[in-house]
């Protein structure tokens, strides 16, 4: 379950088709859709995580995570940006987004992240860096939010 410190909800993120990986020449490319913002950003985040490695991961280590952005696009981005400097760092790999609150007004985000390091895993990719190519954020006539990503591998 995880927890939404802006509402005070708590919710189900699932793993049954989520996100979608995108045939793409080069990169990884991804969509995510789901009903709420927040459920976007965190799939957003476990499908980032499946592109470096498809096992589990163990959630022993908490991180804090707060960015911001201009809008939905650069806030996604800067979030994806951290966790990807946890891993190049830290050798942070996430495992679960435990809680998650985004101001969809200021464009401000805090998080509660678990992992493991990644020298525990098997990793297939090496993500170099996170890409404005092709990204969006939006919110669709249906009311679902739906984000693409593209990685730079």
């Amino acid at each position: 379950m995880t927890f939404c410190a802006g509402c005070g909800e708590r919710f189900a993120v699932s793993r049954q088709m989520v996100h979608e990986f995108i045939e793409h020449t080069a990169d990884i490319q991804f969509r995510v859709s789901g009903s709420r913002i927040e459920d976007v950003f965190s799939e957003a985040a476990g499908a980032m995580t499946e592109s470096f490695c498809g096992d589990l991961v163990d959630g022993s280590k908490e991180r804090i995570i707060d960015v911001v952005g201009s809008d939905f696009e650069s806030l996604l981005y800067n979030f994806l940006e951290e966790l990807l400097v946890l891993f190049d760092s830290e050798h942070f790999l996430l495992s679960s987004v435990e809680e998650i609150s985004i101001d969809e007004i200021g464009f401000k985000l805090h998080a509660r992240v678990l992992g493991d390091l990644a020298g525990e895993y098997d990793l297939h990719s090496h993500v170099k860096a996170i890409t404005y190519n092709d990204m969006f954020v939006r919110k669709e006539a249906d009311g679902k939010w739906v984000c693409q990503i593209t990685l730079d591998v």
